[in-house]
């Protein structure tokens, strides 16, 4: 079982002056889950390197079980610190990709070319494709073979314009999640603000917020059975 995850390489929040990044519940749970399953688990970010973590997501705010035993996961770090190009990655290589989320996907991933070109790869596949809370924007340009968005019809979630609201981010993002899945001929619901609530459509998996990354995370196990 392999999985290839995707991160931003994107740490600046707009022009407010803060960094931003990905948030580390949305890696650290999906990625405990899945490696405690025997995964074999490869990180890449558009531009290799270092992935930025979202200060946010590093306070004791956020704290969870699965940030608790990153923070005490040296070896984990260190294959944060130096991801691979994703340029470089071939989905002929994996068994499903996951994107997790914070802010940072909104500025980079959402229009990176070397990414679109790669979910639409898995997707042709049918191998799962995975997101979470800000992640589904990278399926902003993705498309069907025959030229259709990926999400047209397809039951879909994401972090809501109301959770973005909460966080005092509307005015900030270049995307809102859920406005872009809409637009997209996406069948979007939601949960209440900040409660677990994840979707699958055939071989496509969303998550609205952080505390749906495990619920992603068991669905992607099921779906690679």
């Amino acid at each position: 079982m392999k999985v290839l995850f995707i991160l931003t390489s994107h740490d600046k929040l707009g022009e407010t002056g803060k960094k931003t990044g990905f948030w580390v519940e949305e890696f650290a749970s999906p990625y405990y889950t899945l490696l405690d399953k025997g995964a074999n688990i490869t990180l890449a970010t558009p531009k290799g390197g270092a992935a930025p973590i979202d200060p946010s997501s590093d306070s004791p705010d956020a704290a969870t079980e699965a940030t608790e035993r990153f923070n005490k996961d040296e070896k984990t770090k260190a294959l944060i610190a130096n991801t691979k190009v994703l340029a470089d990655m071939n989905a002929d290589d994996f068994d499903a990709v996951f994107y997790p989320g914070g802010h940072g996907p909104l500025w980079d991933l959402a229009n990176d070319k070397n990414s679109i070109a790669l979910i639409e790869k898995f997707n042709t596949q049918k191998k799962p494709i995975a997101f979470v809370c800000h992640a589904p924007a990278a399926l902003k340009d993705v498309k069907n073979e025959d030229g259709t968005r990926l999400v047209k019809g397809k039951k879909v979630t994401g972090f809501s314009n109301h959770e973005e609201a909460a966080v005092g981010l509307t005015e900030v993002v270049p995307i809102l999640v859920e406005d872009m899945l809409i637009e997209n001929g996406g069948h979007y619901s939601n949960a209440d603000a900040w409660q677990a609530y994840a979707l699958q459509d055939g071989n496509l998996i969303t998550g609205q917020n952080p505390a749906s990354s495990e619920l992603v995370a068991e669905k992607l196990l099921e779906a690679l059975k």
